[in-house]
């Protein structure tokens, strides 16, 4: 198949990603991943509950931080992304996810969308109803059937897309768990920005624990 057969299929729009605008709603920094009892043996306190509330706070940043890495949520994260009139042509028509959540399980499905909307010619924003689109997950995008066509000219990027990427899996793992005491104690231990000693990473450690769960997206 040609580069002209295969663009009937994907669009001219394919790479880069065709979103204009990423922005991230909401992020649970409340829910503890780690327990209190876990994190206490890691750091050696075993019952002492004095620096609860400090362990707290280096727990939220380890998972995230392990999300980031990742590319995997812990626990779900919502985004909004908007769409210019560049990425709108073609029927079906096809919106770029610009974070997902890689999943091992093929029957879970990483992103739940939320809502697809779009200002039109009057401004109004307008919502699509959701028979007319469906997440692609071999391609991580969303496929909208019915393309509207009131869509605002007015408006810099007048579509977007509402979506959640769901949690993994991977939260459960013993492995991923363990990379987030090591990381924990790391940050326990070392509280400022600088050290007066040169510090080394100690060979398969945190990277080497999560090397493996990390996607390899080509």
């Amino acid at each position: 198949m040609s580069a002209a057969d295969l663009s009937v299929y994907q669009g001219a729009n394919r790479n880069p990603f065709n979103y204009s605008k990423v922005e991230q709603l909401s992020r649970d920094s409340v829910t503890p991943w780690l327990t209190l009892a876990e994190m206490r043996d890691q750091v050696n306190l075993y019952g002492d509950t004095s620096q609860d509330d400090y362990l707290s706070q280096l727990e939220v940043g380890v998972r995230q931080y392990i999300e980031d890495y990742l590319g995997m949520p812990i626990f779900p994260i919502q985004y909004r992304v908007y769409y210019d009139a560049g990425s709108l042509y073609g029927v079906p028509l096809s919106l770029d996810l610009p974070a997902v959540s890689q999943n091992f399980y093929a029957n879970q499905s990483g992103v739940s969308v939320k809502a697809v909307k779009y200002w039109n010619a009057s401004n109004v924003l307008t919502t699509v109803p959701a028979a007319n689109y469906y997440y692609d997950q071999s391609g991580d995008k969303v496929i909208v059937t019915t393309l509207p066509t009131d869509i605002s000219t007015d408006r810099t990027s007048p579509v977007f897309c509402d979506y959640t990427v769901v949690a993994n899996p991977i939260a459960d793992y013993p492995v991923i768990k363990q990379a987030g005491l090591m990381l924990l104690t790391h940050w326990y231990n070392i509280r400022t920005s600088v050290a007066e000693k040169i510090m080394r990473d100690v060979p398969f450690s945190f990277h080497a624990l999560l090397r493996a769960y990390k996607p390899l997206v080509l």
